[in-house]
Parts: C-alpha cells; structure tokens; sequence
C-alpha cells in the first residue's frame, strides 16, 4: 500500500488541544494505512511537525469570549471564507474539523456547499448536551461524523436528532505522559503539615484566561504563605502564552517555575500535591493523573451576560460531569475570590476527607473513560469508513 498516492486531509484546529488530537489521527492514518498523508489546511506545532503548512496561524482561531469574537468579527469571517474556499479546491479525501465548532463547523458547512463530495468528521462534539441543544440537528446536513471523546455523548446526539457519533475515548486515557504522572500519585505520598508542598498553577492557555486569572492566583499563593505554608509552586504552559504568563508573574511574593517543555509538565503532575486551575481540558488531564485540584474561571463581560441565560449543565467541569458528581470544587467570576481558593487549597494539602472523595472518583472517571485502544486509531478507523462510504457513493 506505500506506493499508492498519498492520503490527502484536510484539517481546521485552531487549539492546542486540538491540534494534539490531529496529530494523533494523522499518526493513527499513516499507521492503518500504510500511506503518505497529505496535509491542508489550519493546525499549530504538532501538525506542523507531520507535514502540515497552515494557511494562517491558528491562535487567529483560538479566540475566547464574544467581546473578543465581535472585535474580530470581520476577519475571523474572512479568515472562514478562505479556509473553505481552500480547502473546496483541494478536494480532500476527507475534511477533519477539530472542536473550535464557531470557527470549524462554519467552514465545515461552506465546504459541504462548495463540494459536496468531501465528508466531513467532527473531532470533539460540540456540548449540546449543556446548552444550545438545537446545534445537534443543524450540524446534521453537513456533518456526516462526530467523534466523541465523552462516554455520554453518542447517547446525547441520538437523543437530539445529530449526526452519527461514535465514542473513540480521550487521548490522554493513552497517553504516556499521563499514564507515567498516575503511577507517581500512585505511590505512598508524605502529606505531613511541615513538609514543603507542591502546587501546580495552570491559569489556561488563551491570554485572555491568563490575563483573568493571573492576579487571584498570585493572591492565593500570598495568603497561603501568611498561613505558615511553605510551597513548591510550578506553573505549566503553552508556548503563545509563556511570555505573558512569565510577564505576569513578576509581581507575585514568590515566583513560579516556569515550564513550557511537555515531559517536564508531566513529571510536575507526576510530583504535584494539588492543583489550581482555570476551569479546561487540562481538569481531565489532572483527574487521570490523580492529582486533587480547585478549578476556577472569569469568563469576560459580555459572555457572562449571554451565558447565564444559556447554559442547562449542572457543572462546567469534565470531570464532575464524567462522574455525575460534585468531585472538584469550582468557582466562577466575582466568587474567584484567593481568601477561599487558598482554603480549599489548604484541604487537599493533607490527608483529608475531600482529599480521598476527589481520588477515588478520579478512579472511577479513568474506569469510565477506558477504551481497548488508542483513541486515534478509533478515530482514524471512523475516517478511513466515511471515505470508503463517499467513494461507494
């Protein structure tokens, strides 16, 4: 099969994220297949490194917020008309949008009209499940596939009347870093009131998250420290943000190591005692590692205004609603306040009752989650069934 022409995929991830679950695909297809694959389209470094030359730089994609959505309005229209155009002229074997659904399902739906075609496959099913649940039947003319990474969510686009959807599981559930991190927590671990504790800092990876949530985290580590705790504190990036996180933090009592290298962040999971988070992905990441964490968020103004008036779910944390119950304390807006994020802290530093209620359903979670195999080759499995379906048609 090597000497067949290469697999041509067209890709939109604007994400980190999401461009670590392209990459994984991509790995998965080449694998499969036994062919070269052909890159087009969006993705950041991961991509990159397999071969992709982006039509523009994603981070343009990876806005967070309305206010920033409608300052941008006009470009980031442009930005979909192009891509779809591209991506129409290009005739893909196969289009993977990857989550960013404001941006990647626009084009998605631009590509169907432009070339009819091209299938479709949706990479992290957009929450329909948790607002705005009429998004499932409108993605159904033009998506033909939806990959879930949650266990409840094919049930949820049934349910709703949308696309296909197939639970291929969540990278991390595979992932060497993650799985190297839980067998560290795993281990007998001194909690005594006197020891030096580590605690990882992760305040997003969008700059406007950063920017929100840079200050009460630098307060909380302060009133931690007038407490009489003596602190380890390691912070996790991104590259695109490092130098704002680096930036911010001069002002702080105690300064944070700083880490942007991917091995090293899992080996700060693998040692950390607890966690303070902006409310993401990387909550999922913890909770299979094992590590105990409080989540918060600001959402900006004018989103905090529309949301609140859309949003059904119970929880905006994965793992809360993996596990269908309140694991991770969560704090949003005006109740970001670092006087509590630091005594909820201070309850996950010992051997405590929340301390054990948070890892054991992080157990149950990684239970819960688990797949027989990697899940891009799931997905790669699902593409390579959507272009056999499309050449038979």
């Amino acid at each position: 099969m090597a000497s067949e022409r290469p697999l041509k995929i067209a890709i939109v991830a604007g994400e980190e994220s999401g461009d670590l679950l392209g990459a994984d695909i991509v790995r998965a297809l080449e694998k499969t297949t036994g062919r070269k694959i052909r890159l087009v389209g969006i993705g950041g470094r991961h991509l990159q490194e397999l071969g992709l030359t982006p039509l523009f730089d994603g981070s343009e994609i990876a806005l967070m917020g309305f206010s920033a959505v409608l300052r941008d309005l006009p470009r980031l229209m442009r930005r979909i008309s192009q891509t779809a155009g591209a991506i129409a002229a290009e005739r893909p074997d196969c289009l993977i949008t990857i989550d960013s659904p404001d941006f990647s399902l626009r084009v998605a739906k631009r590509v169907r009209a432009a070339a009819p075609a091209i299938p479709i496959v949706h990479y992290v099913c957009p929450s329909v499940w948790a607002w705005r649940p009429g998004r499932a039947a409108a993605m159904k003319p033009y998506v033909d596939h939806i990959l879930c990474i949650l266990p409840f969510e094919v049930k949820a686009l049934t349910r709703l009347g949308g696309p296909l959807g197939t639970y291929v599981g969540h990278r991390l559930t595979h992932d060497p870093g993650v799985l190297g991190a839980a067998k560290a927590q795993s281990l007998p671990r001194d909690l005594s009131e006197d020891r030096v504790k580590t605690l990882l800092l992760l305040p997003g990876s969008r700059r406007g998250e950063v920017r929100r949530l840079i200050e009460p985290f630098g307060k909380a580590i302060s009133v931690l420290h007038q407490r009489g705790h003596r602190l380890r504190l390691m912070l996790p990036t991104v590259p695109h943000v490092a130098d704002l996180v680096k930036a911010s933090v001069t002002r702080w009592d105690e300064k944070p190591e700083i880490i942007t290298d991917p091995e090293r962040k899992w080996l700060a999971f693998g040692k950390a005692d607890a966690a303070l988070i902006a409310s993401g992905t990387v909550s999922l990441e913890l909770a299979l590692c094992g590590v105990p964490m409080v989540s918060s968020y600001k959402l900006d103004p004018i989103a905090r205004q529309l949301l609140q008036h859309l949003v059904t779910t119970w929880s905006a944390l994965l793992p809360n609603l993996i596990a269908d119950r309140a694991l991770v304390p969560e704090f949003y807006d005006q109740y970001v306040r670092p006087e509590n994020l630091a005594r909820q802290l201070e309850a996950l530093f010992a051997d405590t009752g929340m301390r054990a209620w948070q890892r054991a359903g992080f157990a149950e979670i990684a239970r819960r989650m688990a797949t027989d195999r990697p899940s891009g080759e799931i997905a790669a499995e699902v593409v390579l069934g959507c272009i056999k379906k499309a050449n038979r048609e």
